[in-house]
């Protein structure tokens, strides 16, 4: 079978090659260097003008791919696709004239041409264009996938992106929202004065979050780089520089696992607000993403693959960290407990946590794995545990808390927020705990810039590529990235 599927591909491609040797011997360019439509395939279906006599109905030029031939003797139907959509063309021997229309029926599906002619409404009700001249711009020497068949492998379909576009409207229409999603972050927050900024990618310490960075290294300068991990420390430095609502929407790069939630490159939006802090965060993240939904892709819910609806006009939920913990291992008096009673009991719950962790790590061990992909609704989780983060205010009534809250619909992190540290002997200080012995990655230039003076502050970081995911509906999150890592 996989014998006679190959010399069908080899006679397709030789089909066509001869296709393209017999134009060039006649004269004609396959491959134009220019084609200006006049519209596009939505503006084309919207120009048409209801109950006006043919005459009366506008001409048209558009251009788009080939995707579907119905031939009928002595005329076709054709179906091109351009960025916005698809239109139909009927094409006639007696308006192209004989020869223009033999050179017509020699077109293949994938072909991009252009066609002009007025517009009519065939006997099923469909905008047409009735063609008059059209132009081959570009052949297509490969064949499009089998309509029915389609492109429907996963692996296939991010390897050759090209071919996914062309043939699943569903991924098309999810990269359109994707690009809608991110000028709505834009538009929502310059409508609130924040101030859109660009940081370094090549950085000296991987800081702003704890994570296995890329390295680099730059020849005229004859040193090593980091790829950031994260985009926090630059920003907070133009906090102390005076501009007071920043934002930044960039690549992240971490050198660590790929999973459905996670790839090593991935877009991030981080923004930080003078004068804030994380209760600010709170109600500017539920503003932003209400926004998104309803503003943006005219929704109010998605549904999960579980079917379960998430409603993000209905209650956003706040709870404490702590409070999930206590309630999911039925102790009040967890986290007064010694580390081996807690290794114990989340030995019982099939979580395989190690003798060797942190006591704040097999407690977050319980929140992940246990907690989190059970928070469908929009929650807010508050009061994390102090040594998940030490660039953040500590709680004034329980020190070993942070103040800030993690945002988790649909059973993942959407976003965290952050009453950010402005303390630099504080922030040294959380620095040396995370850092441990490896004082060597401890940013000495930005605990420096503290010290200049940097006010109160709230910050936000959301992953863009997780927000597409949740409001697309998208399985995973190579259905959102165009080019996505992966293995050889």
């Amino acid at each position: 079978m996989s014998s006679n599927l190959s010399d069908i591909s080899h006679d397709q491609l030789a089909v066509r090659r001869q296709k393209l040797d017999d134009m060039r011997s006649n004269g004609v360019d396959p491959f134009r260097s220019s084609f200006s439509p006049t519209h596009t395939a939505l503006s084309a279906v919207a120009a048409y003008v209801a109950g006006a006599e043919p005459e009366d109905q506008p001409t048209v030029s558009v251009a788009g791919r080939l995707k579907f031939i119905r031939k009928m003797g002595k005329a076709q139907f054709v179906k091109i696709q351009d960025q916005c959509g698809i239109i139909q063309s009927y094409v006639r021997i007696d308006s192209l004239g004989e020869e223009a229309y033999a050179a017509f029926k020699k077109l293949d599906t994938g072909d991009i041409i252009g066609i002009e002619g007025p517009l009519f409404v065939t006997k099923t009700g469909e905008v047409t264009v009735r063609a008059v001249r059209y132009e081959l711009v570009s052949k297509a020497l490969r064949p499009l996938p089998e309509k029915f068949q389609g492109l429907k492998d996963q692996e296939q379909r991010i390897r050759q992106r090209h071919l996914d576009l062309i043939m699943n409207l569903d991924s098309r229409e999810r990269f359109f929202n994707r690009s809608k999603i991110i000028s709505g972050i834009r538009r929502f927050l310059e409508e609130r004065d924040y101030l859109e900024v660009e940081t370094p990618v090549f950085q000296n310490i991987a800081g702003g979050a704890a994570a296995r960075p890329f390295l680099t290294k730059h020849n005229a300068l004859d040193r090593e780089f980091v790829l950031r991990i994260s985009l926090e420390l630059y920003l907070k430095r133009l906090l102390v520089g005076g501009f007071d609502r920043v934002f930044e929407i960039g690549r992240n790069f971490r050198n660590e696992g790929i999973s459905r939630r996670h790839n090593p490159e991935f877009t991030m939006l981080e923004l930080y607000e003078a004068y804030s802090d994380y209760r600010g965060m709170m109600e500017l993240i539920k503003s932003l993403i209400r926004y998104l939904i309803k503003d943006v892709l005219g929704k109010t819910e998605i549904t999960m693959p579980n079917g379960e609806v998430i409603d993000f006009l209905g209650e956003w939920k706040e709870v404490k960290y702590k409070d999930l913990v206590c309630e999911k291992v039925e102790d009040p008096n967890w986290f007064e407990l010694p580390k081996e009673a807690k290794l114990a009991k989340v030995k019982e719950f099939g979580l395989d946590a190690q003798p060797d962790w942190e006591d704040y790590e097999v407690s977050n061990e319980v929140f992940g794995k246990l907690i989190e992909p059970n928070l469908i609704q929009p929650t807010f989780v508050t009061h994390l545990p102090k040594e998940l983060c030490p660039l953040a205010k500590i709680t004034v009534d329980d020190s070993s808390t942070i103040d800030v809250f993690e945002l988790c619909i649909g059973g993942m992190e959407i976003a965290p927020a952050y009453s950010e540290q402005n303390d630099p002997d504080m922030q040294r200080e959380m620095f040396e705990k995370q850092a441990g012995e490896e004082t060597q990655n401890i940013d000495e230039d930005f605990l420096e810039t503290l010290e200049y003076g940097m006010p109160p502050a709230g910050g936000l970081g959301m992953g863009i590529d997780r927000i597409v995911m949740l409001l697309t509906e998208a399985d995973t999150i190579r259905d959102v990235i165009l080019y996505p890592q992966l293995r050889s």
